[in-house]
């Protein structure tokens, strides 16, 4: 049996982190052991998280299996496409990056190369949350 080669990436959004192990294969998806399909509760989330691999033609392609924790669907599906984005960056590393459809170059301009820095603000002693006065009474 031959050893398969095995690109590993994480990638973290809001509350949210994600290990992502990326083989070759028929283009599976499972997230904490369950199918993408019935963990995640909405169609857009799935698509939203196989949009690096629609970018670089790959939707059948890879295996992915994924172990995401913290935060919500939301928060996990940012994470899990990053974590695909740089798994697939490790596997085209190889590869001359000065061609026009280099992943790097695809992924990039897409936008799915940048980490989203926005995260909860934390609350702030005299406030009901991170910015919310009390209600004011003048009487």
């Amino acid at each position: 049996m031959a050893n398969k080669q095995v690109w590993t990436a994480t990638g973290r959004r809001k509350r949210s982190s994600a290990q992502v192990r990326l083989t070759s294969g028929s283009g599976k998806i499972t997230i904490n052991g369950v199918d993408v399909n019935d963990y995640m509760p909405y169609a857009t989330l799935v698509m939203d998280l196989k949009q690096p691999l629609v970018a670089t033609n790959n939707e059948s392609n890879f295996d992915i299996d994924v172990t995401v924790k913290g935060g919500g669907f939301s928060g996990q599906t940012g994470a899990i496409r990053l974590g695909i984005t740089r798994a697939l960056l490790l596997f085209d590393a190889d590869a001359d990056q000065g061609r026009e459809d280099a992943y790097r170059k695809v992924l990039k301009t897409a936008g799915f190369v940048t980490r989203d820095p926005r995260v909860k603000e934390r609350k702030k002693p005299g406030l009901r949350k991170a910015r919310r006065a009390p209600q004011f009474s003048k009487r």
